[in-house]
């Protein structure tokens, strides 16, 4: 019996104390009903999703350029890495996982009766993954590796060598690696590239790639998630999901539908939101010493380490007094740093960042 959360940050995050600027959480600033023209015509009580509803599983497949009987769809991202989990883990099961990492990950492995064991993606090598430590790591009995990348919560990207390295790893002692992408598309309008140029979707071999309309396109609210699959897991994951939760809601299903078909406009709006803040983050950090970085700010999260500090706990909590929320970089294993949100409102951020440099700049003082 598990006793305690199996997501601490995620019990935090909906019990915190609220503040007058959130920069605490990471979903894209969310989008309104008008910047979905025909969203209430496109709204309907039924749909056809006994296996994803298929205009959201071909626009996945066509956004990724794979074909559709390697897409599962899920109730958001976090939905699809837990059919992943559900599907492919049985109890004694061996999961490799980074550290830092997204607790909601931790915790899906260990609800499956999972032995969790982890590798650890360090500040002083850029939060990159040494590929010969998870080699170095892996059992007979190990049946996933899971990495994030953009990483969740430092915001690195994980070169797709790496990731073909690593599945390489999982398909030699008969494992899977597991790719959380959720914040990748954003990363990408940033940069200019396609997804498809940057995605492990691409990579042969058992990977499952995942992740949802939220984190890149203002989208929470609709829960639409996928994953990206060789065919037979993909299978294997959609009979786990009839048990788990069977299929979408309809109205979501129709909404993300015209969400995808909107694409060019979303994808738009969600790269000037980014662009900006991005901007708007990097000038600050680049003119504050106290804050070490890996690598400058390039998409939804940034994850600076306060200088000299061992824990920054009491930071936090007097920027919080100060009115202006952060996550706490104890809920990711990594005391001495806490994680930005740069995906919301403009305004937001820049007053945010403007009350935390004060305040480092009082301490210090």
């Amino acid at each position: 019996m598990i006793e305690a959360p199996l997501a601490p940050y995620l019990l935090w995050a909906k019990s915190r104390r609220p503040a007058a600027i959130d920069l605490a959480g990471s979903n894209l600033l969310h989008c309104a009903m008008d910047d979905l023209p025909g969203a209430r015509e496109a709204l309907e009580l039924t749909a056809p999703n006994d296996n994803g509803y298929p205009p959201v599983v071909e626009a996945i497949a066509n956004h990724y350029q794979v074909p559709t009987d390697r897409i599962v769809t899920a109730t958001g991202c976090s939905g699809a890495n837990f059919i992943t989990a559900a599907a492919l883990l049985s109890a004694g099961d061996d999961v490799l996982i980074e550290r830092p990492a997204y607790d909601p990950l931790i915790g899906a492995c260990r609800l499956m009766g999972a032995t969790v064991r982890r590798f650890e993606r360090r500040l002083d090598n850029g939060f990159g993954i040494d590929a010969s430590e998870v080699r170095r790591l892996v059992r007979p009995s190990t049946r996933l590796i899971v990495v994030t990348t953009p990483h969740n919560p430092s915001g690195v990207t994980v070169p797709l060598d790496t990731l073909e390295e690593l599945a390489s790893i999982a398909a030699a002692c008969g494992a899977h690696l597991l790719v959380d992408e959720v914040y990748l598309d954003g990363a990408c309008l940033v940069r200019g590239d396609r997804t498809g140029s940057r995605s492990a979707a691409a990579l042969s071999g058992p990977v499952i790639v995942t992740s949802s309309l939220t984190k890149s396109y203002g989208l929470a609210g609709l829960k639409s998630g996928w994953a990206i699959a060789p065919a037979e897991t993909a299978e294997r994951m959609r009979r786990a999901r009839d048990v788990i939760d069977n299929a979408s809601s309809a109205p979501s299903d129709r909404l993300a539908a015209l969400a995808w078909s909107l694409q060019p406009r979303i994808a738009e709006r969600a790269q000037r939101i980014l662009s900006t803040n991005v901007g708007l983050a990097r000038e600050f950090f680049a003119q504050r010493p106290e804050f070490v970085l890996a690598e400058p700010p390039s998409c939804s999260v940034v994850f600076p380490r306060l200088a000299g500090v061992a824990d920054s706990a009491f930071f936090v909590q007097t920027v919080l007094d100060d009115g202006v929320a952060v996550a706490p970089g104890s809920f990711f294993e990594s005391d001495a740093h806490f994680r930005i949100s740069i995906a919301g409102r403009s305004d937001h951020l820049e007053q945010g960042l403007r009350t935390i440099g004060a305040r480092v700049r009082t301490q210090a003082d």
